[in-house]
């Protein structure tokens, strides 16, 4: 059987570092109160005091380019259904003017 990755937000993340390092107990008693890993938290903090702001990027933070591209396809799909829509249309119109 699969094991499913929890995924947690930025914000989640942030505050479980800023948790164990100003609550005054240990980042075992944090991670276990958030019922998550103790490894977890370690790795966030790590992360964290490398990147700063721009650490945690996931689904919900990206780059411009990457938010760029997401926009276009969005946009593409929905030109797409358009276009879907309007030959059948066509087609359904062409039928009843014979």
């Amino acid at each position: 059987m699969a094991k499913v990755q929890k995924t947690y937000t930025k914000e989640f993340k942030e505050e479980a570092v800023r948790l164990a390092q100003t609550s005054g107990k240990s980042i075992t008693q944090v991670a276990r109160e958030l019922g998550i890993s103790d490894t977890s938290i370690h790795q966030w903090r790590k992360e964290l005091a490398q990147h700063g702001k721009d650490a945690f990027p996931g689904s919900g933070h990206q780059t411009a380019l990457e938010e760029e591209n997401r926009r276009l396809k969005r946009e593409l799909e929905r030109v797409q259904q358009e276009r879907d829509i309007l030959k059948k249309a066509v087609s359904i119109f062409s039928r009843e003017s014979k």
